[in-house]
């Protein structure tokens, strides 16, 4: 059947009147409700809708078409009630009666508008459950519209264990919840009293991300489903000036590993205080012009109907399981046009005020609590949507046939339980260490440890065929020595190339923005995932993963640990090896930035060599709900310092005392403490110095220095290093200690302030210094290198620094002379 609407309006109104006049069903439903009304587009589509699902025979959950059609009306009206009424009303009174002054909270809030668009996209994928019996996923890039869902969830009864505990459809249960929006109380214990909030939250019903960062959903959704799933995202007019990545989703979707993706924008025109780009270049015919040029199919239809978003739910599906059975007949091929929504509605269509500026929040002109003629826009606003409860009850018990298909309830949707894990687990390919020349520079072996990242990636993954594999890469896969990765997975591409790593298939996704490829490991929690990047470069991913760590976190705090398998976020071509690059490249950011968030979800790790880059990656693989952050050198210059076990119980233990580059430590007076693989090298060169100077010392690595800070909630405290480990690795009778980091100081001093003796306490590491240098060069510029430390080591020992350096090292570290040939090598010329 052609549903390709090219009739013209006079048309579409003939041919709606007479189904109108041949269908009494037809008819009823065509009348509306409330304030919802179906145009003779809609109806058309609606009744094309009906006549293939009757010659299909397609059941769904068993409820008559029209009959839950004219349900959908029912329970938008009612959603759209509820929500004007969490923004505005400390009261809620099911027979609809006026609100009194008293019955206005004194402090309205919400995103009103914008969560009165979501009330009939949202009613919509519930109906379209029903129509055919699936339990789709949902996604919503405008996270502040919660109110929409939380709304229909409650009345629908389709809530998780915190909200159904609270909230129910009466008048208290409804007047509990309204209060709880925007309430701010903390409970006894000092935590948040309401599971509601301003976004999507842990207790949103089948929520998979906050959306509180505009864009991320946009190039997420196009990556979420495994084959066989279904996925309706709901995106934002606004995100698509902020983000234009996800113009590039029909380059990525396959069915042979994604499943149905229904993309819809609620395209309402306004951001907070003026129009959105789109709106001034054009509106909704520029936009499709611009989806098509962007290989989209776009589809237009009314946003205020909920009718129309179930038609487009339904209709994008058939395109797209159309254009596949396309290209699986030869008759075409990768990218199809992927279907594409586009609602039209003002902002806060259905309300007083609508598609006007004071519609992105509050829609009235005043405070109804202090002002009689917004009470009254409320209150007939208000009467427009209101359901009577014997009418609401018969609306909700048509999206409650679950049982009838088989069907889980949509709080269970496949996407809001992910669990992954890895069945085989082949061993790492760990080098031989010498552990008798250890001390001795010349004995040591060296690789890169980027290497052992690449094989024990591509071993895993050749390993479990059950998990769909994502990498996230901007750009230089063969130089950060993914080269394994690269082979076994290829980049995806519609066009390969020959002789090239590509495929149409391929694993790896590509493109000259940070965000986007982030994104497609991010959304990946099905599969298994490894996002790099070099390190100045992470900053700019910084927003999607950390909207993935504190989701986590808040999923973990209410009770339901995330299972998906953890993410490894690898920083390499890092700072201390991109001195050429200019200061462009030379930015440990990323690192500090994910040393802030939650240490027990946001794992921060600084392999040393390649036997722990080893063992990080075996142990990133066997966790679930975290994102690991390894900061990895890519050259092969670094030595071979860490047997196998050693390697293992560092990323057991979070860190280790290096006995074997220790002297007497059982008379010690200062600890040297290294957190990097560059700065341990440094660290082992002042220490070497030491031992041949006779003074005794402990040398400490610190992997993972989130285990060793003051734990800010339970969590980290389960997370914690032990107090042995502490006292092993810094004991208490030791006040010297000087910290070598491969972060700027103040951000890993900040991290272990446990480990602090205050003024007996040094810092050294990345200080802003950079130019056109090398590594030598660039630490010798942040005044951190082996001969720093030493100074550092002189002053804290209450020793002269002849001590320690020579008269040449001394004038070097003094401005009085050059370094090269006294503390760093020559350059060659």
């Amino acid at each position: 059947m052609n549903t390709d609407y090219d009739r013209d309006d006079h048309q579409l109104a003939q041919q709606a009147a007479q189904y109108r006049h041949d269908d009494p069903q037809f008819a009823c439903w065509a009348q509306g409700y409330g304030v919802i009304r179906h145009t003779d587009e809609t109806q058309a589509r609606i009744h094309d809708l009906a006549t293939r699902l009757a010659d299909q025979a397609r059941q769904g959950d068993g409820v008559a078409f029209y009959e839950l059609l004219a349900s959908l009306d029912r329970l938008t009206s009612a959603g759209l009630w509820m929500v004007v009424h969490q923004t505005y009303a400390r009261n809620v009174y099911l027979d609809g009666r006026p609100l009194d002054v008293e019955d206005f909270k004194v402090q309205p809030d919400g995103h009103t508008g914008g969560s009165l668009n979501m009330v009939p996209a949202y009613a919509a994928y519930l109906a379209a459950n029903v129509l055919t019996g699936h339990t789709r996923a949902w996604l919503m890039g405008q996270g502040h519209c919660v109110a929409a869902v939380d709304s229909l969830n409650l009345l629908v009864g389709n809530m998780t264990e915190a909200h159904a505990a609270r909230y129910s459809v009466n008048d208290e249960g409804l007047t509990r919840y309204v209060r709880d929006f925007y309430a701010y109380r903390l409970r006894e214990d000092g935590r948040q009293d309401s599971p509601l909030g301003s976004h999507v939250n842990a207790h949103t019903a089948g929520g998979l991300a906050e959306g509180g960062y505009l864009g991320f959903a946009e190039l997420q959704y196009v990556h979420m489903p495994l084959p066989g799933e279904r996925l309706v995202a709901f995106l934002s007019d606004g995100a698509f000036e902020d983000q234009r990545g996800s113009d590039w989703a029909p380059r990525w979707w396959r069915a042979e590993d994604s499943g149905l993706v229904m993309p819809i924008m609620i395209k309402n025109g306004r951001r907070i205080d003026q129009r959105t780009t789109m709106s001034q270049q054009g509106g909704a015919a520029w936009f499709s012009d611009h989806l098509t040029l962007n290989g989209f199919d776009p589809i237009l239809f009314d946003g205020r109907d909920p009718a129309a978003f179930l038609w487009a739910i339904v209709e994008m599906e058939r395109r797209i399981e159309e254009a596949v059975e396309a290209i699986r007949s030869g008759q075409s091929t990768y990218p199809i046009r992927l279907p594409y929504g586009i609602a039209l509605a003002p902002k806060g269509a259905g309300f007083p005020g609508e598609g006007t500026n004071l519609a992105h929040n509050l829609p009235l002109m005043a405070n109804p609590r202090m002002d009689a003629r917004a009470a009254a826009l409320f209150n007939e606003g208000a009467k427009r949507l209101w359901v009577a409860s014997t009418e609401l009850g018969d609306a909700v018990s048509a999206v409650q046939h679950h049982k009838n298909a088989g069907r889980p309830l949509e709080r269970d949707h496949a996407l809001a339980h992910r669990s992954a894990s890895v069945d085989e687990h082949p061993s790492p390919p760990f080098r031989s260490v010498s552990v008798e020349g250890r001390p001795h520079p010349d004995c040591w072996t060296r690789t890169s440890p980027m290497a052992a990242v690449d094989e024990v990636f591509a071993a895993l993954v050749h390993a479990n065929p059950h998990l769909r594999p994502r990498v996230g890469n901007p750009d230089e896969m063969r130089s950060n020595r993914l080269l394994r990765t690269l082979e076994l997975l290829k980049f995806r591409v519609t066009d390969p190339e020959p002789g090239i790593p590509e495929s149409v298939q391929g694993g790896v996704i590509t493109a000259l923005n940070e965000e986007a490829v982030a994104s497609a490991a991010l959304a990946n929690k099905g599969g298994i995932n490894l996002i790099h990047t070099y390190e100045a470069f992470g900053s700019k991913m910084h927003g999607a993963i950390r909207q993935e760590i504190i989701f986590a976190n808040h999923c973990q705090e209410a009770g339901r640990p995330q299972q998906w398998l953890s993410i490894s976020l690898i920083l390499t071509s890092h700072t201390w090896e991109n001195g050429k690059n200019e200061q462009s490249h030379q930015d440990p950011s990323m690192a500090e930035a994910m040393l802030g968030e939650s240490s027990h979800i946001s794992r921060v790790v600084f392999p040393a060599d390649f036997n722990s880059a080893a063992a990080v990656m075996e142990q990133v693989y066997r966790t679930q709900g975290q994102l690991w952050t390894l900061v990895v050198p890519k050259a092969d210059v670094i030595p071979d310092l860490f047997t196998d076990a050693e390697a293992r119980c560092l990323v057991g233990d979070g860190g280790m005392r290096l006995d074997w580059a220790s002297y007497e430590p059982d008379r010690a007076r200062i600890v040297l403490t290294a957190v990097g693989a560059y700065q341990l090298g440094e660290t082992l060169t002042a220490a070497r110095r030491l031992r041949e100077r006779e003074v005794p010392h402990v040398v400490a690595y610190l992997l993972e220095p989130g285990r060793f800070r003051h734990p800010r909630h339970e969590g980290e405290r389960a997370h914690q290093a032990s107090p042995a480990l502490v006292e092993r690795l810094f004991p208490s009778t030791i006040h010297a200690r000087v910290f070598l980091t491969h972060t700027r100081p103040e951000a890993i001093l900040g991290v272990v302030g446990p480990l602090h003796t205050g003024p007996r306490t040094r810092g050294l590491g990345y200080t802003n210094q950079g130019g056109t240098l090398n590594t030598s060069g660039l630490f010798f510029l942040n005044r951190c290198s082996w001969a720093h430390v030493l100074a550092e080591a002189a002053e804290l020992l209450e020793v002269p620094r002849a001590r320690l350096l020579s008269a040449e090292e001394i004038q070097a570290l003094d401005g009085q002379r050059s370094p090269h040939g006294v503390i760093i090598p020559e350059v060659e010329g």
